[in-house]
């Protein structure tokens, strides 16, 4: 467990990384991560498992289009657990459980039915499929190169954050309070238990 979460601390470190300069196309160097968006200082680039090395540039963006992916994935995960610290839907999740009979943080994944389930796998399962889910035309920002440069970086920064935040998040469910920081999961903010 311990090597798991220093591994996941290792790999969101990754994210705190900075171009020094901009990168040269030649013939010998056509592409180099090393000069990408999401690169920040004072770390400049950050991989310790070389998993950039020899890539090309297809690759890399895969690898970048999953982080970003990842990373608002964690933002809305983040938001999920401290909303509902303090707030439930009215209403029901399925045909007799309450929006507030759902137990908190990873507790909630036993309650939620089975077709429940089905139906989350299979619209995930479909945006996987289809590839486009965010990929909008209306609402692009028009923006010139190096403003949109420095929005990409902020928002894998925040979604780099975001996954260690998840990850704590996580850690502190599942110790139960043995972590001497309680069973409440949001240890900052007591008016929320009040």
């Amino acid at each position: 467990m311990k090597f798991a979460l220093f591994a996941s601390l290792i790999a969101g470190a990754a994210a705190f990384s900075s171009p020094s300069q901009k990168a040269s196309t030649t013939a010998l160097n056509a592409f180099d991560a090393k000069q990408q968006v999401g690169v920040i200082n004072p770390t400049g680039f950050f991989d310790p498992f070389n998993l950039s090395r020899n890539k090309d540039e297809a690759t890399f963006a895969r690898y970048r289009a999953v982080e970003l992916k990842h990373g608002r994935v964690c933002m809305l995960a983040v938001i999920g657990y401290v909303v509902q610290e303090a707030y439930r839907f009215p209403g029901e999740l399925a045909f007799g459980l309450k929006f507030a009979d759902v137990p908190n943080g990873i507790d909630a994944l036993t309650v939620v039915p089975v077709l429940g389930w089905a139906q989350i796998l299979v619209t995930i399962g479909a945006i996987e499929k289809k590839g486009v889910l965010g990929d909008f035309e209306v609402g692009k920002p028009d923006l010139d190169p190096e403003t949109l440069a420095k929005r990409q970086t902020q928002e894998l920064q925040n979604g780099r954050l975001a996954m260690l935040a998840f990850m704590e998040l996580l850690r502190h469910d599942l110790s139960n309070g043995a972590d001497g920081l309680g069973e409440n999961l949001i240890t900052g903010f007591p008016f929320l238990y009040n």
